[in-house]
């Protein structure tokens, strides 16, 4: 945005004269001025004159903001702020004294900015997590999905009143009926309350582990990252290709790491039963019902199931 100065360097003297003078009764009638002057009776001609700048940049800003045509189009100074005025009496003479200040619009994304920086997504598409959500929104799709919404809700709640829970939950259902959303809108919710959290998609997770054997230092920062999290959600548990070494060294250490620490949250299109099952077989080594039953030990007392029902929302 052009400043005052701008505008009126470049003119020839006895013109500029005038323009600064038009300029000064211009601002000091602007209702935004008068009512300024109004709060700040010390505010006299002078003190407009030599403010001038300030006072304008003031009027125009305010202008801008009353029409906000967006805050990816902001045409003040600084982006998503406006400049406030105030004055004080120093000497004698009135000081006036310019500050930026956010804008709502602003502040909104960069609280939207902080919520989402305290979620890691690992192999979730994104979009999951950077939408908005609304409990409105999570109702009207599915009707039938309202008692595991509904139950949640409570969860989020009971965190929020009581602080985190060592209790998880653990949500089953057929494919395509809304367990990843419902995480991670959890996982929003309680991000607004301070809390971190992560959500790993286990079928690619369980592929990405194989290229971390050539890479030590990332595969501990990632499984300390999981261990740590305030909240964290296996996602499509039971999906993924097994192998000893993920369910025993990996999702092993994480789990015994975070029982009556901290709360793991899995959704699946398995129940408990079926998962044993899953972690009892692996495809090098065959039955190991023993090494089944003992990850199942790490989840089963540590979760409380929510089963969730509804239609197939990816169609198909």
């Amino acid at each position: 945005m052009e400043s005052l100065g701008d505008i009126l360097r470049g003119m020839p003297g006895r013109q500029l004269l005038k323009k600064a003078e038009d300029k000064l009764q211009e601002v000091a009638a602007d209702p935004l001025i008068v009512k300024l002057r109004a709060k700040y009776p010390q505010l006299d001609h002078d003190a407009l004159k030599l403010n001038l700048n300030k006072l304008h940049q003031y009027t125009v800003e305010y202008r801008n903001c009353s029409n906000c045509p967006g805050l990816d189009r902001c045409p003040n100074d600084m982006e998503g702020h406006y400049t406030l005025i105030t004055v004080e009496t120093e000497q004698q003479q009135a000081r006036v004294y310019d500050q930026k200040v956010a804008c709502k619009k602003f502040l909104a994304q960069q609280s939207q900015q902080a919520i989402r920086g305290r979620i890691r997504s690992f192999y979730v598409d994104e979009r999951a997590l950077s939408e908005g959500y609304s409990s409105e929104e999570i109702l009207d799709r599915d009707a039938d999905r309202e008692g595991a919404a509904g139950q949640v809700f409570d969860y989020i709640l009971k965190t929020r009143n009581d602080a985190i829970q060592k209790q998880g939950l653990y949500l089953a259902g057929t494919f395509g009926t809304g367990k990843t959303f419902l995480m991670c809108y959890m996982l929003h919710e309680l991000a607004k309350d301070g809390y971190t959290g992560a959500i790993v998609y286990m079928p690619d997770f369980a592929e990405d582990l194989k290229s971390m054997f050539n890479d030590p230092l990332k595969l501990k920062e990632t499984i300390d990252a999981l261990k740590e999290t305030d909240l964290l959600v296996f996602d499509d548990i039971g999906a993924e290709n097994l192998n000893p070494w993920l369910r025993d060294h990996v999702m092993g250490a994480i789990l015994n790491y975070r029982m009556n620490r901290k709360p793991t949250f899995f959704t699946s299109n398995h129940d408990l039963g079926a998962l044993e099952k899953h972690f009892s077989f692996t495809s090098k080594d065959g039955d190991e019902e023993y090494k089944g039953r003992r990850i199942m030990d790490r989840i089963r007392p540590f979760v409380d199931v929510i089963l969730v029902n509804g239609f197939n929302k990816r169609g198909g």
